[in-house]
């Protein structure tokens, strides 16, 4: 079932109980901050209507008669309906031509109903029939039953092979060429939105550098970080903070560190608005760094130049990563992924989801084009010690990328 605005409430109030104290300590300069979101204009109505003809224009270059898709980032790109996956069955049908189609449980239509930012054909199952039974015989009645039929590649086994079976001489098949082909170009009011959750996640941490103390844990300043972002009005927020040696390991670990001189502190945090994402991450010492910190700082830093340098129109986003890569195998790091070095990928798609295709990863031929947005995250970890990470995301140009947030400075000055 859903959870209510009021039992989300409860759980999110539970979840802050351990970082009470330190959350009522900044209560006050909590106060001071506000929503800076107001002016962000959604997505509307003929946004969707361009998306979907973009699609339909891509279906009929692929051949396919149909898209399917599941509730996710993709269902509420081109329709608007923000809903959950379950056991029960919620799914659009994308045609080549016409309206979509909705397929819905039926307690849950007028629920469904309330995002639907499309025109759309909306059916409805009961708990005893087959929501697959229903998206077959719609794909029959537009005779498209006996063509291809594109599956997007996040929707769950039991879906695709259902639709297979009652649709015996159809052909599933990818629909990527479809959804990825409109998903991992930006218009600009997906850039806006993108700019605006990234402002949000920037004043955020403005906000809290100044305040992180000697003893904090982590979680509590993590926790600070996902206070400042409600109020600034960013939604679905994440923050994780990695002090000492957690910092060495690109997601942390289970060992609670605490701040002291000395101590990386490295920070990686976002948000969304109206439904886009933004992806930070900054990392400095408190109390002043040491030498070694300083250039391990230093060459992410350049890292960071390198991948922006390499990101170039008609560029494959796997030669973003063999740059920034054979500068960091040149200073002793690796090799490839191997530690003391860049253990990850030099970044990832970025939009409604926070890790959206492709990467910057090497072996990608996926060439960068204009609208497309990235993160640009090449960290250094030196296991068992510390780790450096410099995240700010950019969007392609014409004229080249273009920063979301610009990188720091040095490392006294990380935010």
């Amino acid at each position: 079932m859903r959870f209510t605005p009021s039992r989300r409430s409860l759980l999110a109030a539970a979840a802050l109980l351990p970082f009470a104290g330190v959350l009522r300590a900044a209560e006050p300069d909590l106060a001071g901050l506000s929503d800076i979101t107001k002016g962000a204009v959604p997505i509307g109505p003929a946004e969707r209507a361009a998306r979907i003809a973009r699609a339909q224009r891509l279906m009929r270059a692929a051949g396919l008669g149909a898209i399917l898709i599941e509730p996710g980032s993709s269902l509420d790109y081109f329709t608007g309906v923000q809903w959950h996956r379950s056991e029960r069955l919620t799914a659009a049908v994308l045609p080549v031509e016409g309206e979509p189609l909705v397929v819905t449980p039926f307690f849950e239509e007028p629920s469904v109903r309330e995002t639907l930012g499309v025109p759309a054909t909306v059916r409805v199952w009961q708990e005893d029939e087959d929501p697959l039974a229903l998206v077959a015989g719609w794909l029959k009645e537009r005779r498209l039953a006996g063509g291809a039929i594109g599956v997007d590649e996040t929707v769950r086994f039991f879906a695709a092979d259902g639709l297979k079976r009652l649709l015996p001489e159809a052909r599933l098949v990818s629909a990527n060429p479809v959804v990825r082909g409109c998903r991992m170009v930006k218009t600009p009011a997906e850039i806006a939105l993108m700019q605006a959750a990234t402002d949000v996640t920037i004043a955020a941490y403005r906000w809290v550098y100044p305040r992180v103390e000697a003893g904090m844990t982590g979680d509590e300043i993590g926790a600070l970080m996902d206070a400042a972002t409600r109020r600034l009005g960013g939604k679905g927020e994440f923050s994780m903070a990695l002090v000492g040696e957690a910092s060495a390991y690109p997601h942390g670990s289970r060992q609670v560190h605490r701040v002291a001189a000395g101590q990386v502190v490295l920070m990686d945090c976002g948000c969304t608005v109206h439904g886009y994402e933004s992806d930070v991450s900054r990392t400095w010492v408190h109390g002043g760094a040491s030498k070694e910190q300083r250039q391990v700082w230093d060459h992410v830093a350049e890292g960071q130049r390198i991948a922006l340098a390499a990101a170039r129109i008609g560029a494959t986003a796997g030669s973003v990563d063999d740059a920034v890569r054979a500068q960091y195998e040149a200073w002793g790091y690796g090799p490839r992924y191997r530690l003391p070095g860049l253990s990850h990928r030099t970044g990832h798609g970025i939009g409604m989801d926070g890790h959206e295709p492709v990467n910057l990863v090497h072996g990608e031929t996926t060439k960068l084009a204009a609208g497309m947005c990235f993160s640009n995250e090449p960290g250094i970890y030196l296991p068992g010690r510390f780790g450096v990470r410099l995240e700010d995301c950019f969007h392609m140009t014409r004229a080249g990328p273009q920063w979301f947030s610009t990188p720091p400075v040095s490392i006294e000055r990380p935010v």
